[in-house]
């Protein structure tokens, strides 16, 4: 009887093991439309790990969801350029051990040892976002080439923005000339009452999707990500694209590890199948942002040059001894 019980106690002891093996996991924070449901789909199959998949609107959005959360909570994140620095001052990510990813060599070297991280060792880039205007020529026939177009007052609630306080406050300090990471108090103050201004035109703060607007002619103008204006264009030829002549955002969205998470080699598992060149191929043609896969273009060298070139990246606020964040925070919120 005595061998009949532990025989079977080491059967559920074999059983529970093989459970464990067959749920492996790993727990993902992303921003909203940006890796194809097909893609995640495939790497679970092909590894058998469960992708725990959450999404957040901005980069605020994530620092809290990652500040509040208990340890081991997530694995990996998608920060862009500034708030690596923030959360790197704050301890909340692991340095990065690129030994582990044999498709390293894939990624463009113009996108490495940016300002924000020099040697790349708490992040590497996945993908580079731009703002810009899209413009439904069809109703609207006016030349726009700026923010200050913006503000006509024929535009009432006929524009969407992007839900994003660095991203709406730096076009607003551009619309003056002023640096979009300018957070002096006399220009902030320009930047509020330029956006009280233009808030009269606005109809939605969208994030997530604002093709959607532009798509279903609730609005004619958008202050939009890149890939959203050019869906939007696919959906109606008459959506033009403008990079405003004040100046506009590079955002580098980055592979960056959660501080302890329980799943770190899960993690480089699934940074290594992304940075594929098949893979970062499908990731473009549904989501066109920018690759930075060496391999994987969807802009000449000329267009590509031109978009750094003009183009400005957020960065950290949280510099010499001042709380920018705070002032940003407070402002964002007179506005919203």
């Amino acid at each position: 009887m005595k061998r009949k019980i532990i025989l079977l106690l080491l059967i559920l002891l074999m059983s529970c093991s093989c459970s464990k093996e067959t749920t492996r996991e790993l727990n993902v924070l992303n921003w909203t439309s940006y890796i194809p449901d097909e893609v995640i789909h495939d790497f679970e199959k092909q590894y058998n790990i469960k992708v725990n998949y959450g999404t957040y609107s901005s980069n605020e959005e994530l620092l809290a969801k990652i500040s509040s959360s208990k340890e081991g909570t997530y694995d990996l994140i998608f920060p862009s350029d500034y708030m690596i620095e923030v959360m790197k001052q704050r301890g909340l990510i692991d340095k990065l051990d690129k030994s582990k990813l044999t498709n390293y060599s894939n990624i463009n070297p113009l996108f490495l040892n940016q300002e924000y991280d020099q040697y790349n060792e708490y992040s590497l880039p996945f993908l580079m976002a731009t703002t810009l205007l899209a413009i439904n020529t069809e109703n609207i026939h006016d030349n726009i080439t700026g923010y200050n177009d913006l503000l006509n007052p024929e535009y009432q609630n006929n524009i969407v923005l992007l839900d994003d306080q660095r991203i709406v406050i730096g076009a607003a300090l551009q619309s003056f000339g002023y640096n979009m990471n300018d957070f002096s108090d006399e220009h902030l103050e320009d930047a509020y009452e330029f956006l009280m201004n233009l808030k009269k035109n606005v109809k939605a703060f969208d994030s997530d999707s604002p093709k959607t607007f532009l798509i279903s002619k609730e609005v004619d103008i958008g202050l939009v990500w890149n890939a959203e204006g050019i869906l939007a264009r696919e959906e109606n030829p008459n959506i033009q694209l403008v990079y405003p002549k004040e100046g506009y955002a590079l955002s580098m969205d980055n592979y960056v590890l959660v501080k302890n998470g329980h799943n770190q080699d899960n993690a480089y598992l699934f940074i290594d199948y992304l940075l594929q060149d098949d893979v970062a191929q499908k990731i473009i043609d549904e989501y066109p942002y920018i690759s930075t896969n060496k391999n994987i273009s969807n802009l000449s060298d000329t267009e590509l040059n031109s978009i750094l070139k003009n183009g400005s990246y957020v960065t950290n606020s949280e510099i010499n001894g001042e709380n920018g964040i705070r002032k940003f925070d407070k402002l964002w919120a007179r506005i919203k």
